[in-house]
Order: C-alpha cells, then structure tokens, then sequence
C-alpha cells in the first residue's frame, strides 16, 4: 500500500440571502440535461471534439453541469419540529474539463465532478468548495493544474454570483 498527503484548500463565501434564493441562483448557473440521455450521447461520441460539441449544448452559463442534489438538510432534520437549516450538496463538472485534467494526473477521476455544498447556518447561507487545484498540487503536472485552476474559476464565479 501506498499513500499520499494532499492539502486542501477549502473557499466559502457567506451569502445574507435566504437559502432558497442562492440555491435557485446555483441553480441557474448550471446546465440541467436529461442524464441519461447525456451519458448515451457521450458515450456514444467517437471524437473529443463531438464530446465537447455535446457539453456545449447542455451546460449552463458557468460551462458546467449538475450531475446530482444531495438533500442532507432532509435527511439530517428527520423529526424535528418547525423550520430546518438547509444543507445541500450539489455534484457539478464538465466532462470535457475532466478529461483535459485526467491525461495528465489519472487521480484527477477521484475528484471530479466536483461538490458545492450550500448550507444555512445563524450568520447566514455558506457556500463552500474544495479548490481542484489543491488536489492536484501534489501530483505536481503543470498542465493538469492549469486546468484545474480553470475550473475553480468557474465554480468560484458561480459561487460569487450566487452569493
């Protein structure tokens, strides 16, 4: 067995909007397809090029999409009486923008898509990510890095916008 240390670098921002406001403005920033029939054109692509063409058509303005919603807040607050924070998490990425990383540092796959979480807490609505580039960092290839800083650009100016 081997193991590595990786650092991680987490970014929040702390929004005074109500929860459902700043998730609806997540919302808005990512493509919606119909994941099924996403991964059957994806995978039926035979070129990069007609796989980026396929992302084009479905992504949201931040170039990205969302994979799955993850409700903790309804989970967590099971039986509990009146009004619950909300805790969700959001699965976003871009399956273009995975492969540029993966050629680089395969471990990429570990981390990407990548997660958003929003959650409301007493001084306000937390919006936190996970930088993609921390992640890498430790692999050391400048060209993986790259794009990850790429793509923490993207989520983080939907996450700026949201909040």
């Amino acid at each position: 067995m081997t193991t590595k240390q990786l650092g991680v670098e987490r970014v929040f921002y702390v929004s005074r909007k109500p929860f459902r406001e700043v998730l609806e403005a997540l919302s808005a920033g990512v493509g919606h397809p119909n994941m099924e029939e996403l991964w059957g054109r994806l995978f039926k692509a035979s070129t990069v090029v007609e796989v980026e063409e396929i992302m084009r058509s479905v992504v949201g303005h931040s170039g990205l999409v969302e994979f799955l919603r993850f409700n903790h807040g309804d989970i967590v607050h099971k039986g509990t009486t009146g009004s619950a924070p909300g805790n969700v998490r959001l699965v976003v990425g871009n399956p273009g923008i995975m492969r540029r990383m993966v050629e680089h540092v395969p471990d990429a796959g570990s981390y990407a898509p990548v997660s958003i979480l929003i959650d409301e807490r007493p001084d306000g609505v937390h919006l936190s990510y996970d930088r993609m580039a921390s992640f890498l960092a430790a692999y050391q290839s400048a060209e993986a890095i790259k794009v990850a800083r790429e793509l923490d650009a993207r989520v983080e100016a939907l996450l700026a916008s949201a909040a």
